[in-house]
């Protein structure tokens, strides 16, 4: 991975984080693809990196805090997995602007929306409770560019799943990521419905 390539933002924060020392594969693939704009399946077993991937390209993609509207949308499979993920967000990007946020199903929603409202760049939850604020219009969807799901086959056994293409087909154009390790036939509906040419960058 060429870290001069790369925003000095989230440059610094691979260094910080040591991700520069032993760069796993998958990220060196995936982040310039994401980078480039691509709709990509990311494919790789557990713990080979690829969450991590997908967040360095988030990062680099949005680059720094802009309004107030969310541009990112994060699908985690449960509680745990968001904050997880929001953390990722923090050590990676903390030398940037960019506002992040959890929601969940067991908090208070109408909290949640309040923050939503107040801005932020990259807002991640588990399905259940996205689209229950999608409900009652929690979420502000004027300036969403980039759909993420994290730990997707989980993420399609959710009875809530249906929810990506209610986003996305609500959007203008957004960048969808997919992250999972390895392929599934679900993964079918999406690359014919919501996804633009899509890539696979897939390691073993």
């Amino acid at each position: 991975m060429k870290l001069k390539k790369l925003t000095a933002e989230l440059a610094s924060g691979i260094i910080d984080a040591g991700f520069d020392q032993e760069p796993k594969e998958i990220q060196s693939a995936g982040v310039p693809k994401i980078k480039s704009g691509a709709d990509l399946f990311i494919l790789a077993p557990e713990g080979s990196g690829k969450s991590t991937a997908m967040v360095m390209g988030v990062i680099q993609q949005l680059k720094k805090a802009y309004e107030e509207a969310p541009r990112a949308i994060v699908f985690a499979s449960s509680k745990e997995e968001a904050f997880k993920l929001e953390e990722q967000f923090k050590i990676l990007g903390r030398h940037s602007d960019l506002r992040t946020f959890t929601v969940f199903d067991q908090g208070i929603i109408q909290f949640q929306k309040d923050m939503i409202y107040e801005g932020i760049d990259i807002l991640i939850g588990t399905p259940k409770r996205l689209n229950e604020l999608l409900n009652i219009t929690g979420i502000p969807m004027t300036k969403v560019r980039m759909v993420v799901v994290d730990d997707a086959e989980a993420f399609f056994s959710n009875r809530y799943h249906p929810i990506i293409y209610r986003i996305v087909d609500g959007i203008e154009k957004a960048q969808v990521l997919i992250c999972a390790n390895s392929w599934n036939r679900k993964f079918d509906n999406l690359s014919g419905r919501i996804m633009k040419n899509p890539m696979t960058i897939e390691v073993e």
